[in-house]
């Protein structure tokens, strides 16, 4: 007699889909948990207090400017799989001008799974008067979402190495924007990122580093796929800080 297969049922169909959707999501969460790179040295000592900046961490991190009353806040959300203190040397450099700067953590190091992570750092500081949002690659774009769906409290965007996410923004007059971008970028491309201004505001600045690249944003060594820099870190960051706090000093006034 000839063999006779076992018909499948609804009930395995289901358990073998299953079982195939929690190894996905098992494999997703392995690989989001997983950082670009390893934290670099000078991470640990901008993450230490000093008589220029106290820095805190609980929900976010937090940098405070010694001995000053800031009224300008900045909100920084990470690169995709990019660790939040990877931006902490960058974070500290822009409060020592006087700033009050915030890195948000973000689930599964993904920042479009928090959209919404600058609330909670505007809810915990009324006394600041203007806020600006940015971030590096997925964190530009989650952060250019939080923006558009908070006109009233959002007056600055600061986008590296990214571009905004729709044209929500494209009419927004009164939103300051800054689009910074490395000329050697092998993951963000600069056309791509010129070719976003019809999604910002008319005034939106671009600011190229040449020679800089994708990496250089952090402080979390070499990223896959990325062009080699012609620009040193130091420089480049200087550069980032500079282009930045050009925009928090425009809200001030």
């Amino acid at each position: 007699m000839p063999l006779r297969l076992p018909r499948p049922t609804w009930g395995r169909s289901f358990a073998i889909i299953g079982v195939s959707s929690l190894i996905v999501a098992i494999s997703f969460v392995l690989w989001a948990n997983t950082p670009q790179g390893a934290l670099m040295p000078e991470v640990a000592a901008a993450l230490q207090d000093d008589p220029l900046v106290d820095v805190s961490a609980a929900d976010y991190l937090l940098f405070m400017p010694q001995g000053q009353t800031p009224t300008v806040g900045y909100v920084l959300y990470p690169g995709g799989r990019v660790q939040a203190e990877a931006y902490a040397p960058l974070a500290r450099a822009i409060a020592e001008r006087g700033y009050l700067v915030a890195i948000v953590y973000v689930p599964l190091n993904l920042a479009f799974f928090n959209v919404g992570a600058a609330q909670a750092v505007i809810d915990d500081h009324p006394e600041i008067v203007a806020w600006a949002v940015g971030g590096h690659s997925l964190g530009g774009v989650a952060s250019s979402l939080f923006a558009a769906g908070q006109p009233d409290k959002v007056r600055g965007l600061v986008i590296m190495a990214s571009y905004p996410a729709n044209n929500a923004l494209a009419n927004r007059d009164d939103l300051r924007v800054v689009s910074i971008y490395g000329t050697e970028d092998g993951l963000a491309k600069p056309e791509d990122i010129l070719a976003s201004a019809k999604d910002l505001p008319p005034g939106a600045q671009f600011v190229a580093l040449e020679g800089g690249n994708h990496s250089q944003f952090g402080w979390y060594g070499d990223q896959p796929g990325d062009k080699p820099a012609a620009l040193s870190r130091q420089e480049q960051q200087a550069r980032i800080v500079e282009a930045t706090v050009d925009l928090l000093t425009q809200l001030e006034s």
